[in-house]
């Protein structure tokens, strides 16, 4: 189902703000992943902390085996075909595919390619956005920068019969122009949520002429999200009273930027999926907006979730306590319990979203589970 007009608008407009803010500051490029052989317990199985509120220390969340398994090999595809694009002013366009043995697929989070690769369509990548990280794409051309930052002559060099993104990273501009040269380009609605998930899916497989393959792994993708969403809410705490209080914050310190994330933002999502309240949902707060001390102060956070990137750039724990003494004197301030996650995984809505779901429910309910996973990955 297609998210409302209103979310995809906010939607843009977050991640134009993040580009921004990613522009200003640099955002860190932990590169191409590779898979790692690093069997776990299952969810029900691990040791799970008493009190997950007073737990004190940071974890970090990872995802042991970076591989994406495609639902199918080379799948049948129906072209020419004719696909929605979304414009910069909310409107729509029609865009006729005839080609995609070439793709250049583009957005924050790497999602457009994550999708491209489970739905088995890995073989048609030449370029791919910074945050495409995960196990297989380590050879194929990054065409985005430090700041996401779109690289139009590397784009135009790998020569694609199709550049799919969502308007994330740009500037949108230089996007639209490559159009000037002969290449098609389709801007899909990217909503930041699990159902913006599924939908980003179909909405690739139509691309690719693929409708039923995508319809497939959108359902499989829903379904997994909702079985590891049954599995945390096992684990997690069920009174009210004891449930985690989370907090999302952005951080990129090189640049003084520190934003607090609201509902619609993507992190309302993985909160609740979590088991967890979102105390920026407590204070109405929609979108992400800058973090002032007075709001820090009063939603008073158990755990504050954030990006690897983010607590790396003001210089880890103790950086960011000294430079935000608010912070400090916070629940999660004075505990140290902040949960971290690569920039690329843990705001990426896609085929991973389980897999996410169960590296940030380890990290905040068994973090002895989550160190032993970072620790097989090499982390440490």
């Amino acid at each position: 189902m297609r998210g409302t007009r209103r979310t995809s608008q906010l939607t843009a407009t977050l991640a134009t703000a993040i580009v921004g803010l990613l522009f200003l500051a640099g955002c860190s490029n932990t590169g191409h992943g590779q898979a790692q052989d690093a069997p776990q317990q299952d969810l029900s199985e691990v040791e799970v902390l008493e009190d997950p509120r007073s737990y004190e220390g940071p974890s970090t969340a990872v995802i042991p085996d970076a591989v994406i398994e495609p639902i199918t090999e080379n799948p049948d595809q129906s072209l020419p075909t004719t696909v929605t694009s979304y414009t910069q002013a909310g409107g729509e366009e029609q865009i006729e595919i005839t080609d995609t043995s070439r793709v250049v697929a583009l957005d924050m989070a790497g999602s457009i390619a994550a999708s491209i690769w489970a739905l088995g369509f890995s073989d048609t990548l030449v370029g791919v956005d910074q945050s495409t990280t995960f196990a297989g794409t380590e050879d194929l051309e990054t065409v985005t920068s430090g700041g996401h930052t779109v690289n139009a002559e590397a784009i135009i060099g790998l020569a694609p019969d199709v550049v799919i993104t969502d308007g994330s990273v740009g500037p949108r501009d230089v996007v639209e122009q490559l159009t000037d040269v002969g290449i098609t380009v389709v801007f899909l609605e990217n909503e930041s949520s699990f159902d913006g998930a599924q939908n980003l899916i179909r909405q690739v497989a139509e691309v690719y002429g693929a409708t039923e393959v995508g319809e497939q792994l959108a359902t499989q993708t829903g379904q997994d999200i909702e079985d590891k969403i049954a599995q945390i809410a096992e684990i997690a705490p069920q009174d009210e009273d004891e449930k985690v209080r989370m907090l999302f914050l952005y951080l990129r310190g090189n640049a003084g930027v520190y934003y607090m994330f609201g509902s619609e933002s993507g992190a309302d999502d993985l909160i609740s999926a979590l088991g967890g309240v979102d105390v920026a949902k407590e204070l109405g707060w929609e979108g992400m907006k800058p973090m002032t001390d007075e709001a820090l102060v009063a939603a008073d956070p158990d755990l504050i979730l954030t990006m690897s990137g983010g607590i790396e750039s003001v210089d880890g724990i103790e950086g960011l306590l000294e430079e935000k003494p608010a912070v400090a004197i916070t629940t999660a301030g004075e505990n140290q319990r902040i949960v971290d996650m690569e920039d690329g995984q843990i705001l990426s809505f896609g085929p991973r979203s389980a897999d996410v779901l169960d590296a940030l429910a380890r990290a905040v309910y068994a973090p002895e589970s989550a160190d032993a996973a970072r620790a097989a990955q090499g982390n440490e």
